[in-house]
């Protein structure tokens, strides 16, 4: 009975844990992008540019949730002022636009603070043993998988 009791307090611990944590990574990623002098929907645009490379506005109006047209064109013309990324025709068919993010640019501009943190996270990282790190990298990417099934779910109901 001890088990399970113990379990069953563990198991809604987890709950509020990653409610806890997925509610301070958005207000984390909000505050960055206030800092940065962005809305935090541009720099999620700009992240996913990042890291799922170039993108039509259109396509990056499916990744995001944007409508495409009016909202996603105004993120793009925000990130292009503020030079985070380039618009440029897409050489094999130049009725596209090829939306790209400026590496160099989002990382003079919020390095500082993804630096100051990817530094505490990897000091505590490395206090884990390899299994830890192991089993710690398989539950993010396990969290980020269900967020991300999720989101297709509500995005098409």
């Amino acid at each position: 009975m001890a088990e399970t009791s113990t379990r069953a307090r563990e198991m809604a611990r987890a709950g509020e844990v990653m409610r806890d944590f997925m509610a301070r990574a958005v207000l984390f990623q909000d505050a960055v992008a206030k800092w940065g002098g962005v809305n935090g929907t541009d720099l999620q645009c700009a992240s996913l540019l990042m890291s799922e490379g170039p993108a039509t506005p259109g396509e990056l109006a499916e990744r995001t949730g944007l409508t495409a047209g009016g909202a996603i064109t105004t993120a793009i013309d925000r990130l292009e002022r503020a030079g985070f990324v380039t618009r440029d025709r897409d050489p094999s068919d130049r009725r596209r636009v090829i939306v790209a993010a400026v590496p160099e640019a989002i990382f003079a501009r919020f390095g500082e603070v993804y630096g100051r943190v990817g530094a505490r996270w990897n000091a505590y990282l490395d206090t884990l043993t390899d299994d830890q790190l192991a089993f710690a990298n398989e539950l993010f990417a396990a969290a980020a998988e269900v967020n991300r099934e999720e989101i297709e779910l509500l995005r098409r109901h």
